[in-house]
């Protein structure tokens, strides 16, 4: 069965609508009492209670949005006795069919057809055409029932277009939410990357500046160089991401595989060495890496050195890079674990190894790490190469 329609507020145009159905069902209504003589044997009292009666009954049209069933009851029952109640119950079928369910709705329009017989077989000697009486009433109740209907329709039709208008609003401010948050995190992971890095070697340079007093005034000068050099390439890498987020077309070229020669040289082992092992030139110039795995790669080997040298400084540490086109490309950063965290490192939070992960996921691979059984630690990552 289907739901009632839920009922119109009230607006200020409904109430002049009334007062207008009011008073020209009641004018109606007042011509058929006039018009028509009285049967033979009624009194003449009988013309004005009928037409205080039709008045009372059409005065209901003012509830008709409020309490549609009962109107449009109290407008059929009056209709069928009283000559001046004609047009009011089509009124009340209007609201009935705008307003209630279908079911609802066929009854009072099958009541009202029946309701005919009323007049019909009450006052016979005044209907010289039966027939016109009765077409010009089917035709009435019908047509109130179908424009209640199509009103209806047309209501319920702007009601969903409104709901899903809401609806395209709704989910286009969670995706504009949504993509600020993906914005800060990429923002986030490349401001650790770059700047992780960059800072570790300052930490790095400085603690060992300022632990080991027997380095000569041409080392010293040489690690003050050292740092020198490296808060002006942090600074540089800063402007050139802040330059990218803010411009995604711009022609700053972002680190690629090309690019992890330079950083494994730059690199600042403290009593250990770094080597680059890459058999199949993945880090030269023409290997064909994609960029965003080239991207992903160097922020991996970016990432592992930062971390060697924050809980390992001072140990053997080997990058090796494998893979081809078509198969996947392993990278791996192995430290023998025998050095120790280096002076005034902070202790890592683990956002770059999650920041990792994220990356590896966005162009489906993963990472992975442990301990090594000579007591090192191990870090490793697997990217889709596809051809």
């Amino acid at each position: 069965m289907d739901a009632p329609a839920t009922p119109h507020a009230r607006a200020p145009r409904n109430h002049v609508v009334d007062v207008v159905l009011i008073v020209f069902s009641a004018a109606l209504g007042y011509i058929a009492v006039t018009t028509l003589e009285r049967p033979f044997g009624w009194p003449a009292w009988t013309g004005s209670v009928e037409l205080a009666l039709g008045l009372c009954a059409c005065l209901s049209l003012w509830w008709r949005l409020t309490h549609p069933v009962a109107v449009a009851t109290v407008l059929l029952v009056a209709g069928t006795f009283l000559s001046s109640v004609s047009v009011a119950p089509l009124f009340a079928l209007y609201a009935v069919a705008l307003l209630c369910s279908i079911r609802v709705t066929i009854l009072f329009c099958a009541l009202n057809l029946v309701s005919v017989a009323g007049p019909l077989l009450l006052r016979p000697e005044f209907h010289a055409s039966p027939l016109l009486l009765l077409s010009a009433h089917v035709v009435g109740v019908i047509a109130a029932t179908a424009f209640g209907l199509v009103i209806r329709s047309r209501r319920a039709l702007v009601q969903s277009l409104r709901e899903r208008a809401v609806a395209a609003e709704t989910e286009a401010a969670l995706r504009a939410s949504q993509a600020e948050h993906e914005a800060r995190e990429e923002l986030a992971r490349e401001m650790h990357d770059v700047l992780g890095h960059r800072l570790s070697l300052l930490s790095i340079q400085a603690g060992a500046l300022g632990y080991n007093a027997s380095m000569s005034s041409a080392e010293s000068a040489q690690v003050v160089e050292e740092i020198r050099r490296n808060s002006r390439a942090a600074l540089q890498d800063l402007r050139e991401v802040l330059h990218v987020l803010r411009s995604p077309q711009a022609d700053v070229p972002l680190p690629g595989a090309a690019d992890i020669p330079t950083l494994v040289r730059e690199a600042f082992p403290v009593g250990g060495s770094i080597t680059l092992s890459d058999e199949n030139g993945l880090t030269s110039v023409d290997s064909g890496v994609p960029a965003l795995l080239g991207r992903t790669l160097y922020r991996f080997v970016q990432e592992g050195l930062t971390n060697v040298r924050r809980h390992a400084a001072g140990a053997d540490t080997v990058v090796s890079i494998t893979g081809r086109a078509g198969s996947d490309i392993r990278a791996e950063i192995r430290d023998t674990g025998a050095g120790a965290p280096a002076p005034q490192a902070a202790s890592g939070t683990g956002s770059g190894l999650r920041g990792l992960a994220e990356r590896a996921a966005l162009v489906g691979g993963e990472i992975s790490h442990g301990p090594t059984d000579d007591g090192g630690w191990r870090l490793a990552m697997k990217l889709p190469w596809l051809a």
